[in-house]
């Protein structure tokens, strides 16, 4: 989903238990191309949990009122009071980049274009700034790549690379700046595409990294380009579960597997779906609420 600065953008709003989290999650997913949880840390609602569904275009009211009195029932709580409003429109770009300090993760260090000052000595800088797509680097789970990636490639190499769901490309172009590799970034959105390769160009991976608009796995570029050694996946934890298969059957003998965008809750459902197509935990970096997790075959 882009961030666009448009009046389309919906969201779908309520506040559960924390033990209510997966239920509702589930049932928001039918009627939103993504769904956050935060913890609510203060105030009358402290210890509670707020999901945040957003969408392009009206969401099916009645429909989502049902599912969310299932989820209820299912949870055993109370009907929550749901809110759907369309989003007002935003200069996402102005705001985001007001508030995207330079983040250091391992040996990146990731800024945007306001940021003057020089990066830290020894540090892999990225230059991308908050933009039309999502994935500025200041999100803990795609810090948890970051970390990831940083351990992995000071321990060896990688001959070519897939970054599925790339975003703003954050995660490829950190790749690409590692190892002398190739990079196949691929996202659902083509403007999230777009994004990706002028970020490539920005940091002089341009040629190393290359862009596709599609439909994930079934985008036959990404088979042809494979089988990959090393596979980004930041996204949700149930497009992560389904893709599972597709994860496998892409990964060369050796390769390794970058799983990101679930929360610390859904790491067993997740791992489960992994396992049964023969890949293994090999670490998990947990920062909360979130988790990264690192597979091999």
């Amino acid at each position: 989903m882009t961030a666009k600065d448009s009046a389309d953008i919906w969201r779908i709003q309520a506040t559960v238990p924390k033990e209510a989290v997966p239920v509702f999650e589930a049932a928001l997913e039918e009627h939103a191309t993504a769904v956050l949880a935060f913890e609510i840390q203060d105030g009358p609602d402290k210890d509670l949990w707020r999901l945040d569904g957003f969408g392009e275009g009206e969401p099916d009211r009645p429909a989502v009122v049902a599912a969310v009195a299932l989820a209820a029932k299912v949870a055993g709580i109370p009907e929550p009071e749901v809110t759907i409003a369309r989003e007002q429109p935003r200069n996402w770009l102005a705001e985001n980049l007001q508030s995207f300090p330079p983040i250091r993760a391992g040996r990146y260090f990731v800024h945007g274009s306001h940021h003057e000052d020089p990066p830290p000595v020894g540090t892999i800088p990225l230059l991308v700034d908050a933009a039309t797509a999502f994935g500025s680097g200041e999100h803990q789970s795609t810090r948890g790549c970051l970390l990831a990636l940083d351990e992995l490639t000071g321990r060896r190499s990688f001959r070519n690379v897939l970054d599925m769901g790339c975003g703003t490309g954050i995660l490829g172009i950190a790749a690409a700046l590692t190892v002398n590799a190739p990079v196949t970034a691929v996202d659902i959105d083509a403007e999230a595409v777009r994004v990706t390769d002028f970020n490539a160009r920005r940091n002089a991976v341009g040629p190393r990294v290359a862009s596709y608009a599609g439909d994930g796995f079934k985008l036959g570029v990404v088979k042809r380009r494979g089988p990959y050694d090393l596979i980004f996946a930041n996204i949700l934890a149930r497009p992560l579960m389904r893709m599972a298969k597709d994860v496998s059957a892409n990964l060369a003998p050796g390769g390794k597997v970058i799983l990101a965008g679930l929360l610390q809750r859904q790491e067993r459902m997740v791992l489960s779906a992994y396992r049964m197509q023969g890949l293994v935990l090999e670490k998990r970096y947990k920062l909360d609420p979130w988790a990264t997790l690192v597979l091999s075959r």
